[in-house]
């Protein structure tokens, strides 16, 4: 049996199919989990106005606004940028996947999946996004990041990073001049217990260069070609 979270956490699933709708929500309720349910974008914005749900599970495929772009526009809120999302679908070429991550998703699922599958991944999902807040602050030149307030800031600004991004520098930041191959950044971010892509990685790499960047700490984050990634105050 899988392991069981707070039985307060709540799932938004966002899919036109119905049966697909009550197919998960049948297992994740087994599970202790709480879900909500729309079938567009459309709806799903407005449940999203009335209650912040701690995961979105977003089909790519609807009608009207995709899940694809529905994805970028919860990114672009700051009351919705911080909610874990799952991207789930039928497509299943390698471009897709990545243009589903870069759209903000956290992680893909294609279709058909298993709901013990789809659970396991909540549930990995939660638990690297949700973790009990640290007073720590790590800091690289003038790059802070506040465990306890979960803030990421550069010379008092603000810098905006998705769940996994987060994650990312943090690990990064608590393991500095080390070099990480693509599957131990996989085992130590995502967990070993959950199969992930490992080109992943590089696409959450390059978002959080991305939102780096304007500040020109992009460069922390070093490709050491033939091995993997190194955070470094060196270039």
């Amino acid at each position: 049996m899988t392991e069981q979270l707070q039985t307060t956490r709540r799932v938004l699933i966002v899919d036109d199919e119905r049966a697909i709708r009550e197919m998960v929500c049948l297992a994740l309720s087994s599970e202790g989990f709480r879900c909500l349910e729309a079938s567009d974008a459309h709806k799903a914005g407005s449940l999203l106005r009335e209650q912040r749900p701690d995961m979105i599970l977003l089909d790519w495929m609807m009608p009207g606004i995709s899940g694809v772009d529905f994805a970028r526009s919860l990114r672009r809120k700051e009351e919705t940028r911080d909610i874990p999302i799952i991207m789930l679908t039928a497509k299943v070429e390698e471009e897709d996947m990545i243009r589903g991550l870069e759209s903000g998703a956290d992680d893909y699922l294609t279709k058909p999946f298993s709901t013990r599958e789809l659970v396991a991944r909540i549930n990995s999902l939660l638990r690297r996004t949700g973790g009990h807040a640290e007073n720590t602050v790590l800091q690289a030149g003038s790059l802070h990041l506040d465990m306890s307030a979960h803030r990421v800031s550069c010379q008092g600004s603000v810098i905006d990073l998705g769940p996994t991004e987060y994650k990312l520098l943090r690990f990064f930041m608590e393991n500095p001049e080390r070099v990480y191959s693509r599957e131990q950044v996989l085992n130590n971010v995502w967990g070993d217990h959950v199969y992930v892509e490992e080109r992943t990685v590089d696409v959450h790499i390059r978002r959080l260069r991305k939102a780096l960047e304007p500040f020109e700490h992009d460069q922390l984050v070093q490709t050491v070609r033939g091995a993997g990634y190194r955070f470094s105050a060196f270039r």
